[in-house]
């Protein structure tokens, strides 16, 4: 793997790490059609845990079986694929060096009444698995956000002495936030930065939108301009260490293709170091989910 001067740059901003978690970030920026780019676009499957089976599953069958993910994020040309424990378990064989892997180590689901994840992996498995990366959710105000960052720092410190790449969720929710809230620009910005400094090396957070959810906020948003998306996120990633830190952002609700392609144009435009894309994939039929993702990794080559 002959590693580009972008990706080297990138490297560099990651001053304390040791050369194999620098290695498996190297893979994770090396891989697929956008190799070498500093750009990444990685397919998660976590939703069955999430929402069930069949809300993620039964509009494409074929997706039921954890190898359709393998095999669907290597021939997009994606540069990951990221799930938990048990789908990365049946295909972990199969696929072995054929694409990084980033082993989800907490989950929800539907079932659930409070704001908080259950741990379901260990830094162990995926060394055993081969995996590139552990990633992990937290829920910036929810009752359970000091604990659930107390779980991240253990597991990220022991992720990063083994020679792991740290992937941190973001996602804003609690009871002082409404449904606005939760993807507010300057509450989007402030958990991307929170996950910036519990020392996560490639930080998910969801697109934000114009609102301001924190009223202590507002005076110092007369400052940012937050009119257009491609603004949002370029300040998004600003929090995140004046960009020195990779942030992708999520492809949000199942939307039509047109509406997805809008967003990722302006991710792009923003700054964005990629997008990670789960249902608005997978839950498509292969041919369709394999034209769309190969639109979105043209938009961040710069040639769509």
């Amino acid at each position: 793997m002959r590693v580009t001067q972008r990706v080297r740059k990138i490297l560099s901003w990651y001053e304390s790490d040791n050369p194999g978690t620098k290695a498996n970030l190297a893979r994770i920026l090396m891989q697929g059609k956008l190799g070498g780019t500093g750009k990444m676009v990685i397919l998660p499957v976590d939703q069955g845990f999430e929402h069930g089976p069949a809300r993620s599953f039964a509009s494409n069958p074929t997706a039921y079986d954890p190898q359709y993910h393998f095999q669907l994020a290597l021939d997009a040309g994606l540069s990951a694929y990221a799930a938990p424990l048990g789908m990365i378990e049946a295909g972990a064989d199969s696929f072995a060096g054929s694409i990084p892997t980033i082993l989800k180590l907490n989950s929800s689901n539907s079932l659930a009444t409070e704001k908080d994840q259950a741990v379901t992996g260990s830094v162990s498995d995926a060394l055993r698995l081969g995996c590139s990366a552990i990633g992990f959710t937290i829920y910036p105000g929810s009752e359970h956000q000091f604990a659930m960052m107390e779980e991240f720092r253990e597991l990220a410190e022991e992720a990063k002495a083994a020679g792991l790449a740290v992937v941190l969720w973001s996602y804003p929710r609690g009871p002082m936030l409404d449904k606005k809230a939760e993807t507010a620009i300057d509450i989007c910005a402030y958990a991307a930065h929170m996950a910036a400094l519990l020392g996560a090396h490639i930080i998910k957070v969801k697109p934000p939108t114009e609102h301001i959810g924190l009223d202590a906020a507002r005076k110092a948003y007369e400052k940012v301009d937050v009119s257009t998306l491609a603004k949002r996120i370029e300040h998004v990633v600003q929090s995140c260490f004046n960009g020195r830190r990779l942030v992708v952002f999520s492809g949000g609700e199942a939307t039509d293709s047109a509406s997805l392609i809008e967003t990722v144009r302006a991710l792009n435009e923003g700054g964005a170091s990629g997008s990670i894309i789960g249902r608005n994939a997978f839950t498509r039929p292969r041919d369709e989910a394999l034209a769309l993702l190969s639109q979105i990794v043209g938009i961040y080559q710069g040639k769509a």
